[in-house]
Formats: structure tokens, C-alpha cells, sequence
């Protein structure tokens, strides 16, 4: 048992008899204002507040002595500790989603909105419940050394956490600032913000274990230096994807909404999000690729941003022409193509070009391969080119070009490169798909065939040809 030595409080006049004084209100502001003011009680050499001398001395007048009046002197003020921290998480509850939010609706800024939306205010309402608790709380348990020190320990923890819960929410409310900001609504806040948090973390675990052993946040640094391997391979990814954060956001290499291909991870679509360990991705088919970070630099990727700010989309498609159908054209046919007002001025160009050549190097005409003629295959390739000039949908200031590709087993390619003047997905397929129907229906008038692989239909037409059976007449049976 402990041995308590108790001094209670006397009267001004030192030779009055022993009394309890009535508590009045100016006894209570002077036990929350000044606890460790002079009157007081010693228990075991240790000095007490006046609150707890009050109490205990209302604990001997009902006639509780010893180590009984200290457990209930404690107990009482638990409780009633307990009821003014409910009453006073109560009003500060009501303070800041009654009063303060009705000035939040009527300001016109837009960042004090965030920080309720963050919840920045219940953790503010924490940390001054924490803080209070933190003043007099210790004060209840004076009769309790060991107990002291666990709660001590306990609140200064709590204190911790709340102080990173505002710090956190801070942090939060800074991030929907930055991303609704146009200069920052393309680059990887995320990473930022997250490195941040991941260092506040680091701190609060510091000083968490710097108040349960005691010792200085320094003296922890130091023995986390024999363990940095271990530190380097459990961090390993969260690394990782720091220096790439740091890196794709210095070289400027994605940004937030660009369109990115990656075909090793299936990744088609725009970036939707970019953090500290990954990268979230929005497929074209609506499906979400998440992929790490890091990847970004250590595979390759395709970024379309530079076709998107171009303002032009790339068409490039072949037509493969049935090469047995590539032939002269006689001066008959070239009058009859002549006709055709794209290609007019361009024949009439070649035609003097070809008269020019011929007559300078006296070529004889009976022979076709003899000096320079029009084909059927190159008025075509010149009139793809003039129909795409003229095409208001084709962007005329990037390249366009028709040309031939090496010929293969399907026959000769004839290429179109060229860009659309627009770059929605919807536009494009538009534009591309105009071209190639009028091309495909357009190149029959140059007696030019388009390849494709025989069907049954085309085989049994071409057996029926061949090998049509005859008929006879019927004998008469007599």
C-alpha cells in the first residue's frame, strides 16, 4: 500500500480550525487556468493540482480515506473528464459544420469548400480535444506515477495522429486545388502529393517510436542506417516509382489524359491517372489497365499526343491492284479519261510532256514500249491525288502522298498517306471510309482491278465457264 502524506487546505487565518473551503467559481477557472498553482496536496513527494486536492478532500469528508480516496477521487474525474470532452466534441462539432460551413456557402473562394470537403475539420476538432486532454488528464491519475507515464505516452500518440490527420487532409485539399488548376491539370499532382504523405508518414512513425522508448527521433535515424537494405528492398517499388514520377514529369514524356499504346500490357487508351506506384489507363473498350510506374521508363511505349496537338490524323492504307490488269492506255482512252475534270489538267500536262520526249528522241510509236506512255495504273495514282487535294476534310499542310509499295502475292499496293483535318475517332473513320468508297467504285473506269482472294462462288463460276455440259435433244422412242 502507498503511504500518502496529506496537507489540506486551510484558511487565511492559520489558527482557525481545519475546513474544507467551499468550492466557489472562481475555484473552478483557477482549476483549469493554473492546475499547477501552489495549493496542493503531496502524495508520496509528488505535487498535486487543485482539482485533484478538491476532490480528494470531498472524498475524506464523506469519510474515504487512503488509497480509496485517490481510486475515487480519479474515478470521479474520469467520468466527469469524460463528459466535458463529450460536451466539448459536441460544440466544436456543431462550431464547424453549423456556423463555420454557413460562412464556407456564402464565400465565393473555392478553396475552403476543399478543405471541408477533405475533412479538414474533424481532425482540427481532434487535435483540440487531444490538446485539452493532454492539460489535465495526467493531473486525475497524480496518485498513479506508473499509470502517468502510459497515459502520457498514450496521448502524446493520439497527439501524433492528429496533428498527421491535419497535416494529411492539408496535403489532400493541395491536391484538389492543384488538379482543378490549369497549369497543373496535366501533370502527375498525384506523385507529388503521395512522396509528401509517404514522408509525413516516415515522421509520425519516428516520433510515434520516439515516444514509447523515450529516447530522441535522432537516435532512431541513426539505427535505421544498419537497416537501409532492408528498407531499400521493402521500398523497392515505392522507389521505383519516385525517380519515375520525378522523371516523366521533368522530360514531360505522358501527362494526364494523353493517349498512350503499350501492347506487352494490353494498354490502349487515355491515362486517367497518374501516381506514385502506378498508372491507371481507361482502354478504348472501357476496361481500366493498371500498370507500375516505373514501366513508363523502362518499356517502350507509342504516345499520341503529338497527332492530337498536330491537329491532323494519319491515313494509311493500301489498295492492292490486280497486277495482270496494269496496262497502256490507247490515245482513244486517255480522250475518254480526259473527261474527268480532276484529271484533266494533269493529262493534258502529261501530253505534251510525252509529245515533247517522243518527238526530241524520234520514237517509233507502232512499238508501245518504245519512249513514254500513259497507264492505266498512273492516271489512277494521279487522280487519288488530286481527289484527296481537293477533299476539304484532308489536312492539306501535313504530308499526302500516293505511292507504290513493293509488290507481293496480293498484288501492288498502292498507298495513301495523308492526314484528316480532324482528330475524334468518329471524324476520322468518316473521312478515311468516304475516300476509299468513292476509290473502290471510281476504279473500274481505269479498267483496273481490285485483288482479292477467290471464294466458292468465284470458283464455281469460273468451273461453270470452262465446262459448260451439252445439251442433246431427247431420241424419240418409237
Amino acid at each position: 500500500m502507498y503511504k500518502f502524506k496529506i496537507n489540506h487546505f486551510r484558511s487565511k487565518d492559520e489558527n482557525s480550525v481545519d475546513e474544507i473551503k467551499k468550492p466557489s467559481i472562481y475555484f473552478f477557472v483557477d482549476l483549469f487556468v493554473n492546475m499547477q498553482k501552489s495549493n496542493s496536496i503531496n502524495i508520496t513527494g509528488q505535487t498535486t493540482s487543485s482539482i485533484y486536492q478538491w476532490t480528494f478532500n470531498l472524498a475524506e469528508t464523506i469519510g474515504v480515506h487512503d488509497k480509496t480516496a485517490h481510486i475515487l477521487s480519479a474515478t470521479f474525474l474520469i467520468i466527469v473528464s469524460f463528459i466535458f470532452l463529450l460536451f466539448l466534441d459536441y460544440f466544436l462539432r456543431f462550431f464547424f459544420n453549423s456556423i463555420v460551413t454557413r460562412f464556407i456557402k456564402k464565400s465565393k473562394t473555392n478553396w475552403d469548400d476543399k478543405l471541408f470537403q477533405n475533412k479538414v475539420q474533424i481532425h482540427l476538432s481532434r487535435f483540440i480535444l487531444i490538446a485539452i486532454a493532454q492539460q489535465f488528464l495526467p493531473n486525475i491519475f497524480i496518485g498513479f506515477p506508473s499509470f502517468i507515464d502510459v497515459l502520457t505516452k498514450l496521448l502524446g500518440i493520439l497527439m501524433i495522429f492528429a496533428i498527421y490527420g491535419v497535416a494529411n487532409a492539408l496535403l489532400k485539399t493541395a491536391r484538389d486545388i492543384l488538379r482543378s488548376s490549369k497549369g497543373f491539370v496535366d501533370k502527375p499532382v498525384d506523385s507529388y502529393i503521395q512522396v509528401l504523405q509517404i514522408f509525413l508518414i516516415f515522421v509520425v512513425g519516428t516520433l510515434i517510436v520516439s515516444v514509447i522508448t523515450g529516447n530522441s527521433p535522432w537516435s532512431f535515424l541513426v539505427s535505421l542506417g544498419a537497416a537501409s537494405a532492408i528498407l531499400m528492398l521493402v521500398f523497392k517499388d515505392t522507389i521505383l516509382g519516385f525517380v519515375a514520377s520525378i522523371q516523366v514529369s521533368a522530360n514531360d514524356s505522358v501527362r494526364v489524359g494523353d493517349w498512350i499504346e503499350m501492347p506487352k500490357y494490353g494498354v490502349d487508351g487515355d491515362i486517367l491517372q497518374i501516381n506514385l506506384n502506378n498508372v491507371r489507363v481507361q482502354n478504348w473498350d472501357k476496361t481500366i489497365v493498371t500498370i507500375p510506374t516505373y514501366t513508363l521508363l523502362s518499356d517502350s511505349f507509342k504516345n499520341y499526343r503529338g497527332m492530337q496537338e498536330s491537329g491532323g490524323r494519319r491515313i494509311k492504307r493500301s489498295i492492292y491492284i490486280k497486277i495482270s490488269t496494269i496496262r497502256y492506255l490507247s490515245d482513244e482512252e486517255i480522250q475518254e479519261l480526259k473527261k474527268i475534270v480532276l484529271l484533266t489538267p494533269f493529262i493534258e500536262k502529261r501530253e505534251r510532256e510525252i509529245k515533247e520526249y517522243n518527238t526530241k528522241n524520234k520514237i517509233d510509236p507502232k512499238v508501245l514500249v518504245n519512249g513514254r506512255r500513259m497507264t492505266n495504273i498512273g492516271l489512277f495514282r494521279a487522280y487519288i491525288k488530286a481527289y484527296a487535294i481537293q477533299n476539304p476534310d484532308i489536312h492539306q499542310e501535313l504530308t499526302l502522298l500516293v505511292r507504290q509499295l513493293a509488290p507481293n502475292e496480293y498484288g501492288l499496293p498502292l498507298e495513301l498517306y495523308m492526314f484528316t483535318k480532324g482528330t475524334q475517332w468518329s471524324f476520322f473513320e468518316d473521312t478515311m471510309s468516304d475516300i476509299f468508297d468513292h476509290l473502290f467504285a471510281a476504279i473500274k473506269s481505269f479498267d483496273l482491278e481490285v485483288f482479292e482472294l477467290p471464294a466458292s462462288d468465284d470458283v464455281r463460276m469460273h468451273l461453270n465457264q470452262k465446262h459448260v455440259p451439252s445439251i442433246s435433244k431427247p431420241q424419240n422412242i418409237r
